[in-house]
């Protein structure tokens, strides 16, 4: 099953043999006697590449849970003589100010050396899902205040208020402060629509009953950054993740939106590692456990798929 994981995954089998360390004729050799053993195969083989059939489609997510349950349960027992090891995924948005989540792993790596950590970005929303989905054990993320992630427990780390970033030869860029019906009036470098970070500046201009252009939608963070220093518009960051730009000019911005950043992790009881990245937060991995979650609860396809 693990060698059926790294070749979906990699789309090669000889990239495959390489991550599971063993020479591709061992590897090919396993997945045929598994394809004999299932009466079907799993995989389309050509010259250029390799593709799941619809049996491999079937069976890829119910090999990757397999393969979860014997990680956890060797973490678990692990875990009863006092060692934590595994695999700890995080997710995290790129604007978390309240938690230095690089200086965070590393303490966590220096006291737990085998647990393998996986760190991943993206938008709030798609890491409380994967969360939910058990693909991430815990996500950092920045939404409205208002916002609560359902099928999680969740824990507010703080709640902070966003800035205008715009070029240092911006108009704006001589200002003490603007109000949003000045920004409104700029053209804006902004995430897509729908994603919470969008959101959070959205709704503070429809209060007041402002509309703005967004004339760049982009999702990295980083070319938000860029577009914004070479003068193509403006944006709306987090003070704190602001304040450590080079090259633009930060302003204070009346009436300002608004974001919470919280911490999500599974509502089931978390595998050792997860519990252990929590417990170093301060943040009690007990908290919003369901009474029936007991050990070894992690509900039907609740848990991440193996690397």
């Amino acid at each position: 099953m693990r060698y059926v994981v790294a070749v979906a995954e990699l789309g090669s089998f000889t990239r495959a043999a390489k991550r599971c360390l063993v020479v591709q004729s061992a590897l090919s050799h396993q997945i045929a006697r598994l394809e004999k053993e299932l009466g079907a195969r799993l995989f389309d083989r050509t010259s250029r590449q390799v593709r799941l059939t619809a049996a491999g489609e079937v069976f890829l997510p119910e090999a990757r849970q397999a393969l979860d349950a014997a990680e956890r349960a060797r973490a678990e027992v692990a875990a009863t003589a006092g060692e934590v090891r595994g695999r700890l995924a995080v997710g995290a948005i790129p604007t978390v100010a309240a938690v230095d989540i690089p200086a965070a792993l590393r303490a966590f790596h220096l006291r737990y050396p085998k647990v393998h950590i996986v760190l991943r970005d993206g938008a709030s929303k798609d890491l409380v899902q994967e969360v939910r989905d058990g693909t991430l054990d815990v996500a950092f993320l920045g939404v409205l205040p208002s916002y609560r992630p359902k099928g999680v427990s969740d824990h507010e780390l703080g709640t902070g208020e966003l800035v205008a970033v715009v070029a240092p030869t911006h108009p704006l860029a001589g200002q003490a402060e603007a109000g949003l019906d000045r920004l409104a009036r700029e053209m804006f470098v902004d995430y897509p629509d729908g994603t919470a970070a969008r959101a959070q500046s959205e709704e503070a201009f429809a209060a007041m009953g402002l509309t703005r252009e967004v004339a760049f939608e982009v999702s990295g963070t980083d070319f938000i950054v860029r577009l914004v220093r070479s003068g193509l518009g403006i944006a709306m960051l987090p003070a704190a993740f602001a304040a450590e730009l080079t090259g633009v000019h930060v302003l204070p911005v009346r009436d300002a939106p608004a974001r919470t950043e919280r911490l999500v992790w599974s509502r089931f009881r978390p595998a050792p590692a997860a519990a252990a990245f929590l417990t170093g937060l301060g943040v009690d991995p007990g908290a919003g456990v369901p009474p029936d979650a007991g050990a070894g609860a992690a509900g039907p396809r609740s848990r991440r798929p193996a690397p």
